[in-house]
């Protein structure tokens, strides 16, 4: 009996030492994947990328700028493009917009700046509110509303209050203008919609 207690206690502290042993490999596996939880990197993922037409984007009267002049806070602003497709800012004056990207737009006006005014401006510009759009004929509501990004024929029916009870409700007339001028085409209420396009709803014949 003796000799069995003897052994035993040998035993158990071999066996406690191999399970604690087991503990840390546990836990340092865990620390090691603790990194890939990080709310940041969830946070990373979850950023919205911007949306692909805006670098190409062509501005016309109507749309709001947000300029930024990094380090002059007098010329940081919003600033809306006027009838005449230009935006009036301090120092420089009018500057024309209509038709140019928001890239281009900022590299005129580091030019306009650079002339005797700054040596060396940064400027940036992004779209803060879009032109409106247009929506005519059967629908509820007619007029005009505020474009909002990603929008279809579909969802302008849908703000304007939706069909007539005579409209048709397969296809619009759209018309739509760009660098080239504007065009005019009937499509399915899922074609895309930009700023300033007019939606025309049609009145069926039955």
């Amino acid at each position: 009996m003796r000799v069995a207690r003897v052994f035993r206690l040998p035993m158990m502290a071999i066996m406690t030492a191999l399970a604690l042993s087991g503990c840390m490999r546990t836990s340092a596996a865990v620390a090691v994947a603790q990194p890939q939880s990080d709310p940041d990197s969830f946070a990373d993922a979850a950023v919205p990328m911007p949306v692909a037409h805006d670098a190409a984007y062509r501005l016309d009267a109507g749309d709001k700028l947000r300029v930024v002049v990094y380090g002059q806070e007098g010329l940081t602003n919003t600033y809306a493009i006027d009838a005449g497709g230009s935006i009036t800012m301090p120092l420089i004056g009018a500057v024309p917009a209509r038709g140019r990207t928001p890239a281009g737009l900022a590299s005129q006006i580091s030019a306009k700046l650079r002339n005797g005014y700054i040596r060396e401006p940064s400027v940036a510009v992004e779209v803060e509110a879009y032109r409106p759009f247009f929506i005519l004929g059967e629908v509820a509501a007619p007029g005009q509303y505020p474009y909002v990004p990603n929008m279809s024929v579909e969802s302008a029916v849908a703000i304007a209050g939706g069909f007539s009870p005579r409209a048709r409700r397969d296809r619009v007339t759209l018309t739509h203008t760009d660098a080239s001028g504007p065009s005019r085409m009937v499509v399915p209420l899922g074609t895309a919609l930009g700023p300033g396009d007019t939606v025309l709803v049609g009145e069926r014949w039955f």
